[in-house]
């Protein structure tokens, strides 16, 4: 017989529970799937994030997954024989590269991430990102010289057709998007950052959650010292963080698009570890929660 006190642990904590699932119902999650689990070679660790995003929408969430793929992307290439080149932390996509990164998104990773939520009785809807976002092309510049960037077919998104996307919720599917988006002047698919086109949807469909799945814990004064978490953050407070140099590397622009959806509307932005077990529960349906929330700074 299972011992009684993890029966009552586990009662407590569908009661702890019990009050996020009744005050969530109904409110618009967008998750930015992405992170090291994705290429994680045993399938019982990817489903494990499947598995979460199942739950909320079985307790009448409505969750809209934004997907990445940097990685299989550069692997892609490396098959086909290109060379991954970056710019700023951009990667340069030329024409034959376009074609691999659209491939690799819309076909492949999108795919996979909807098997994994069928295979937890999730109802996903695979949705093209070039039928969801438009764009106009990104200009970058020079850290140093300050001189203009051509990085190809790289986009800056300024349009999301959010009809698709509540179509797909009315439904009561899980909308599965990839971040490529159409230009909007010459119609050529262009590859755009996955952080900024989550944060574009988050902010189109006034959610009520936006949470990123991430390679860390969430934000930490230091990096070496997960004991230095940061679990709550006003936005006034983002600033300062960058000027300490607590904000860098490849944490600013998932912040800077959070920060984005914030000022859109967006009521919480989270930052949290998707190798970690079941993080999006926790950190959705606990007191304390797991990783770093951000709000604005009136709440």
């Amino acid at each position: 017989m299972q011992d009684f006190y993890e029966i009552t642990k586990k009662a407590g904590i569908l009661i702890e529970a019990l009050p996020y699932i009744q005050r969530f119902r109904g409110s618009t999650f967008v998750v930015k799937y992405g992170g090291a689990f994705m290429d994680d070679p045993d399938p019982v660790v990817r489903g494990r994030v499947a598995q979460d995003i199942s739950f909320l929408a079985s307790v009448g969430i409505n969750v809209v997954v934004v997907h990445g793929g940097g990685k299989a992307i550069s692997r892609a290439m490396q098959k086909s024989g290109l060379k991954a080149e970056f710019k700023n932390g951009l990667r340069v996509t030329d024409e034959k590269t376009v074609g691999i990164v659209e491939k690799v998104l819309n076909e492949e990773i999108n795919s996979e991430i909807c098997e994994l939520l069928g295979a937890q009785g999730a109802w996903a809807c695979p949705l093209r990102g070039n039928d969801i976002f438009t764009c106009e092309k990104l200009l970058s510049k020079d850290q140093n010289t300050g001189e203009e960037i051509d990085l190809g077919y790289v986009g800056k998104i300024n349009m999301v057709r959010s009809k698709l996307i509540k179509k797909a919720i009315a439904d009561g599917k899980i909308p599965v998007i990839s971040p490529i988006a159409l230009g909007e002047s010459d119609l050529h698919p262009y590859n755009t950052n996955a952080d900024i086109a989550a944060a574009s949807v988050a902010t189109a469909l006034r959610a009520r959650r936006l949470v990123y799945l991430c390679d860390v814990p969430g934000l930490m004064r230091d990096p070496k010292d997960p004991e230095t978490l940061i679990p709550h953050l006003k936005l006034g407070q983002v600033a300062d963080l960058k000027k300490e140099g607590v904000i860098v590397g490849g944490m600013t622009p998932k912040v800077d698009s959070g920060v984005s959806a914030l000022e859109g509307g967006v009521r919480r932005v989270h930052f949290i570890d998707g190798y970690l077990p079941h993080s999006l529960l926790l950190e959705i349906f606990t007191d304390k929660g797991i990783g770093t929330e951000i709000v604005l700074d009136t709440m």
